[in-house]
This record gives structure tokens, C-alpha cells and sequence, in this order.
């Protein structure tokens, strides 16, 4: 079958999008020929807007429309604890859980050497230095790097460097609840609930 190039262009984008393949681009920009054109702007509008209207905290470094975000703006969260994840995604999976009453870091990222992604590829030192400078001083720091390969590396430089900084400091890792090689993001609220009661001193 012949496509139009409108079509093979809308394809092409879908299959550059992660967990796309080649099938599933072809299904969705077919679906999108039935949906009704005013849908089709407002798809077109929200993604034109993604980047002009979003920004990263410049304190916690999560994604936001304002500076600095909510949560680092609210007067209610304990400001003696920080949680560092590795994505803005992880920080959305921490809070469905209604746990959590804290701070938060996103790394946007986890040391990878496979990938070429190392400590100056996340965001790192912004996290030592808002630990360094908080007031009122940090008395904890969670760990809630992926249980993988990636996150436990993570995890391990952080808790060294933490550690070098302030040995005072408690730095606990995420406990029972998350499998080994999983994602946060995918994680249900009560797994993340259990995880968060059970964390360890790492």
C-alpha cells in the first residue's frame, strides 16, 4: 500500500518515540485520520507548548511551570528531608503514594557507563551544594534510584559523597516493595508506600 507522505511523516514520528515500534506507529497515525480535526489541533497545540510553557526547578531540578515549583515552595513539606530520584516521573509515583512529606532531587538520569552517562551528566552537584547550604540542615537523604544495575551505582556514589560532606546525615536507601530491575514509575502507590516505610540506612 501506498501512503500519502503526510501519513509516512506522522509515522516516522510516532516510531522515534520510546516503546514505539513500527506496528504500533503505523496503528495510532492510522487512528489519528478518524479523530475529529479540533482533537488533532489540540494534540498539535499541547505539544508545541511542551517546551515553551515547562522549565526545571532550579532547586529541585523537576519539571514545572513555575520557580521554583510547588512542592519546593511549600511551606508544609519537611524541609530536613530529601528524596532524590532519577526522573520527574519518579517524583509523580512518590507522591500518588500520599507518604511522602519531603523534599525532592531528580537526577534525570543514573550513572550508565554502557550509555556514556556519567556524574556530570545529572544533575549531582546541585544536590551536594543544596545539602551543604540547607537551612534548616538536611537530616536525611532517601535513595530512590531504580533497584537496577544503574540506580545501585548511583546510589552508592551518593551515599559515599553524602556521607564525606556531612557524616551526620542520615542517608537511607528505598526498602521492601520494589523488585530488583524495576522502574519506579511503574510502581503501584502501595508498593512505593511499603518501600518508603521500609528504607534502609544505606
Amino acid at each position: 500500500m501506498i501512503l500519502p507522505s503526510s501519513l509516512r511523516k506522522l509515522i516516522d514520528s510516532f516510531e522515534r518515540l520510546p516503546g514505539i515500534g513500527p506496528k504500533t506507529a503505523q496503528r495510532l497515525a492510522l487512528y489519528s485520520l478518524n479523530v475529529p480535526q479540533e482533537q488533532l489541533d489540540e494534540f498539535s497545540q499541547s505539544l508545541s507548548e511542551l517546551k515553551i510553557k515547562t522549565l526545571l526547578c532550579t532547586l529541585c531540578y523537576n519539571v514545572t511551570e513555575e520557580d521554583p515549583c510547588p512542592v519546593c515552595r511549600s511551606l508544609t513539606r519537611d524541609r530536613e528531608i530529601i528524596c532524590v530520584v532519577e526522573h520527574p516521573l519518579d517524583v509523580l509515583a512518590i507522591e500518588k503514594s500520599g507518604y511522602f512529606k519531603g523534599l525532592y532531587h531528580v537526577l534525570h538520569g543514573a550513572i550508565s557507563p554502557l550509555n556514556n552517562i556519567g556524574i556530570d551528566d545529572l544533575y549531582v552537584a546541585p544536590l551536594f551544594k543544596r545539602i551543604k547550604n540547607s537551612d534548616p540542615q538536611v537530616k536525611e537523604v532517601i535513595l530512590a534510584t531504580n533497584p537496577n544495575m544503574e540506580g545501585e551505582a548511583t546510589a552508592m556514589y551518593l551515599a559515599k559523597q553524602i556521607k564525606s560532606i556531612d557524616k551526620e546525615i542520615k542517608v537511607t536507601r528505598l526498602g521492601q516493595g520494589l523488585p530488583t530491575g524495576g522502574d519506579l514509575e511503574y510502581a503501584d502507590e502501595l508498593t512505593l508506600r511499603q518501600a518508603l516505610l521500609g528504607r534502609r540506612t544505606y
